[in-house]
């Protein structure tokens, strides 16, 4: 579960309900964010409007199971991992997303203050600041035609499938990336998850195959437990880890970027995020 401001839909009027909004509608509003927070802050949940499994849970009265962390015997230090400092990227990146690189550098290759930079900051970027791990495709009409003209060239099309993001997902993505038709749902199934939008049967397959685990069995494990590691495995899967070698400069974050996003956008945020976080890894 993902919900989050601009969504539209009966999920978010269930919310509503729940947490005493009055009238309740589909649309979530900054009423409806502004509530979210005060629901997190009353229950030790970090207030950032963004409903996820742990806070849907908790508004609709679910049980929400906890597993308690491991006992080491000795604490395993994040300063320094291959030479990474990183350690000083507290305050500037979650401490989840911290404490997930050791594994993530050491596997997939990003092992470098220049590799790891360029990488969370297309991750950052990606991602919304590292808080959301699932695609949205909550469009209205308007946007279906500007963003998938290819799949919606008239207005009548793309009105049948406005504001459903399950629909919109399995038509733009059926037949490739290894999903089936339309109707074979796996458009949906297999949409954009982890801080870099892992997509498609086929991806989810090749990364499940990488760290031994059956993803498209439960593609929810990417957004929830992979985030990072399938950004990982995607940065390098392309090379991208690589390209990172070629330097520090706008050029090559701009490099990058075009192979992630297949064009330019956002690029002057990557750029910030880039040479914020190699400063303080290099």
């Amino acid at each position: 579960m993902l919900l989050k401001k601009g969504d539209n839909n009966e999920s978010v009027k269930l919310m509503q309900e729940k947490l005493g909004i009055s009238p309740a509608v589909t649309v979530f509003g900054p009423k409806t964010e502004e509530a979210v927070k005060a629901f997190q802050t009353k229950h030790g949940i970090t207030p950032d409007g963004i409903v996820g499994d742990k806070t849907w849970g908790m508004i609709m009265g679910e049980s929400v199971e906890v597993t308690p962390p491991p006992v080491v015997s000795t604490p395993v230090s994040t300063s320094s991992v291959s030479g990474l400092k990183l350690d000083k990227l507290k305050g500037h990146v979650p401490q989840s997303v911290i404490d997930s690189i050791p594994e993530v550098a050491t596997k997939f290759g990003i092992n470098t203050p220049l590799r790891v930079a360029h990488f969370l900051a297309q991750c950052g970027h990606e991602s919304g600041g590292f808080k959301l791990t699932k695609e949205n495709l909550n469009y209205s009409a308007k946007g279906l035609m500007g963003i998938f003209k290819k799949y919606f060239p008239t207005e009548a099309l793309a009105k049948a499938y406005e504001r459903q993001p399950a629909k919109i997902a399995n038509k733009v993505y059926s037949n490739r990336m290894g999903n089936g038709t339309e109707a074979s749902g796996e458009g949906a199934k297999f949409c954009g998850r982890g801080y870099i939008q892992l997509t498609g049967k086929e991806n989810y397959t090749a990364f499940g195959k990488s760290i031994g685990v059956d993803v498209c069995a439960n593609p929810e494990l990417v957004a929830s437990q992979y985030a990072l590691a399938s950004a990982a495995w995607f940065f390098s899967k392309n090379g991208l880890h690589k390209i990172a070698d070629e330097g520090a400069s706008d050029a090559v974050v701009t490099k990058i970027t075009k192979r992630v996003n297949g064009g330019t956008i956002g690029l002057p945020d990557r750029i910030k995020h880039f040479k914020e976080y190699y400063s303080l890894l290099s």
